[in-house]
């Protein structure tokens, strides 16, 4: 009986110091989740200026597609389509890896010409090998706000040295993208290539005031920069709603660790406090039947 007690009383401690971690883990997440939304709230007001400024620069270039002169469109109409699989590098997200995974498989074999893969995370590079699919490479998931722009810098460098390699006439984007209740649903997006589709999207874009801005300097160089702007701000709100759904997710998994803690801790207290009653009921009982034999005998 002893040593029975001895172990609830282990695991106990074993638990609350379980429950510790846990409820440190929940309040990172929740604060990290916070970060992620910020800053994905303030990208929505600056990819709103660009989206305007590509509006005027291309309603006054002639009726053409985008210019070549970017450096990153490619050149050619068909070839390889590029995509980027955002996932997470850490544990304790639920089924965040698999839900994104899962969802561009699915999309890729919908998809009639070749695939280039990247995928950013250890967690969703497994996922997508156990799939089948053989990712070119793999990036580092960003640890905060501040590590987003050299990841994305990154990737964009690597995708233009591949355009050197091998044509890439289009680029996805998969990712993870935040709802409303802390969930999430995965999503796609593609922002290449410059066509003319792209261009008209643009152009339809009405300026929100009746004073339309001119162009400083050659249109052409402006309308570079903020197409490098565009790609730019596109992947990096991909990686932020992808962080701020993947932080939901552990703060999601850590709140359902907490409570089962609580149950598995009144599960254990109660056997404990049931177990030390029997050994003192059993004391006792020694004790009556020792003084009712030692009455007896008198």
């Amino acid at each position: 009986m002893s040593n029975t007690t001895v172990s609830l009383r282990r695991k106990i401690e074993s638990a609350g110091e379980l429950q510790s971690v846990v409820r440190t883990m929940k309040a990172v997440a929740a604060s990290s989740v916070g970060q992620y939304e910020r800053s994905v709230a303030a990208l929505t007001d600056y990819y709103r200026t660009v989206e305007l400024g590509l509006h005027v620069c291309l309603s006054r270039l002639p009726p053409t597609p985008a210019p070549d002169s970017t450096q990153i469109q490619p050149k050619k109409s068909a070839g390889e389509v590029g995509v980027i699989v955002f996932g997470s590098d850490q544990g304790l997200v639920g089924q965040f890896n698999d839900v994104v995974a899962d969802y561009a498989v699915n999309s890729l074999a919908s998809m009639p010409r070749r695939t280039e893969i990247w995928a950013v995370g250890g967690r969703v590079h497994a996922r997508l090998l156990d799939s089948g699919i053989s990712p070119k490479g793999m990036f580092a998931v960003p640890s905060s706000v501040t590590t987003i722009s050299p990841l994305v810098g990154q990737i964009l460098i690597d995708y233009e040295a591949r355009l050197k390699q091998v044509a890439l006439s289009e680029l996805h984007l998969f990712y993870n993208h935040p709802t409303a209740g802390a969930t999430y649903e995965p999503i796609t997006k593609q922002i290449l290539p410059l066509d003319q589709n792209w261009r008209d999207r643009f152009t339809a874009l009405s300026w929100p005031t009746r004073t339309v801005p001119d162009v400083i300097g050659e249109g052409t160089t402006t309308l570079e920069a903020l197409v490098r702007e565009y790609l730019f701000v596109s992947i990096f709100q991909a990686c932020s709603e992808s962080l701020a759904s993947e932080n939901s997710s552990r703060l999601a998994a850590m709140q359902r660790a907490d409570t089962n803690i609580d149950n598995l801790l009144e599960d254990l207290n109660c056997k404990f406090h049931r177990l030390r009653q029997g050994m003192i009921d059993e004391e006792l009982f020694d004790v009556v039947s020792g003084f009712e034999s030692l009455s007896g005998k008198k």
